[in-house]
């Protein structure tokens, strides 16, 4: 096993030096993925299914792939299994924005009833990603058992980075609309390299559109409407109408059970004497 995985008898400083590089690399990676999964759980439209749904996807997301990195090398060659990722990842695309925008708006990606629907979505969707980040890290380590420490701290980033991206989506305005077209760059991507590796363009290009994207999406808070920041005047108008001769009377403490009593109860009106005939 030890043989199959490449694992070294020794560790040199070049092995040790490779794993912050694979660190960096696969939180980089994954900031596109993690905002793919986070817009991918608003489909439950509850945070506890979101949750959750986001756990156990992600445990499935890891056990494909670590699969996959151990058999990167009859997969990655293979244009079938990256035209089915690409053609799977702008099916979302476009299944976000060809979808009936709300009162604001905004689209909305696809819908769940149950978390079981939302589980295998999110593990394959990683599984789509992985095609490419796998690809880079096989160019930086040649060591199987480094990509898959690499492929593990990124899995743990991805998590830690999607639950932030479920709560930010919830307060700016286009980081999912953000998000889907990173998906799309990311699709295109994959498919270039089906037709031919030399129409892909360098990671470089992609990182810098990926932060232009991010930017953008960040650029517009989700603020409040000035309607909810005014009190109601029924309220504050209905406190102030109250007559005085309703509001309840201070009785100080200091008085006798007498005393008390003619002052709460009221007095009979004094009857007129009469005219004498």
């Amino acid at each position: 096993m030890l043989d199959f995985l490449d694992f070294p008898s020794h560790f040199s400083l070049q092995t040790l030096a490779l794993l912050p590089v694979l660190v960096v690399l696969e939180a980089v990676l994954s900031a596109d993925n993690a905002i793919a999964l986070a817009a991918l759980t608003q489909g439950l439209q509850d945070p506890k299914l979101e949750r959750r749904a986001l756990n156990i996807g992600l445990i499935l997301a890891y056990v494909l792939r670590m699969s996959l990195i151990l058999v990167a090398s009859q997969v990655v060659n293979q244009w079938q299994f990256e035209l089915a990722g690409a053609l799977y990842l702008l099916w979302l695309v476009y299944q976000f924005f060809s979808s009936p925008e709300d009162e604001e708006g905004e689209h909305h990606g696809p819908r769940f009833q149950t978390l079981w629907q939302a589980i295998p979505v999110i593990a394959f969707t990683d599984l789509a990603f992985s095609l490419d980040s796998v690809t880079t890290a096989i160019a930086v380590a040649q060591d199987t058992w480094v990509i898959l420490l690499g492929g593990t701290i990124g899995i743990i980033a991805l998590r830690f980075m999607a639950g932030l991206f479920i709560k930010w989506l919830e307060e700016y305005t286009h980081l999912e609309n953000a998000g889907y077209i990173t998906v799309a760059l990311v699709g295109i991507r994959l498919l270039l390299r089906v037709v031919n590796d030399s129409f892909v363009p360098p990671e470089w290009v992609m990182v810098v559109a990926i932060a232009v994207l991010f930017t953008w999406g960040f650029s517009k808070k989700k603020y409040p409407t000035d309607l909810d920041l005014q009190p109601t005047t029924e309220s504050s108008a209905s406190e102030s109408s109250v007559p005085e001769s309703l509001a309840p009377e201070i009785i100080p403490a200091s008085l006798s059970h007498a005393e008390v009593e003619k002052v709460t109860l009221p007095s009979a009106p004094e009857k007129e004497p009469s005219e004498a005939s």
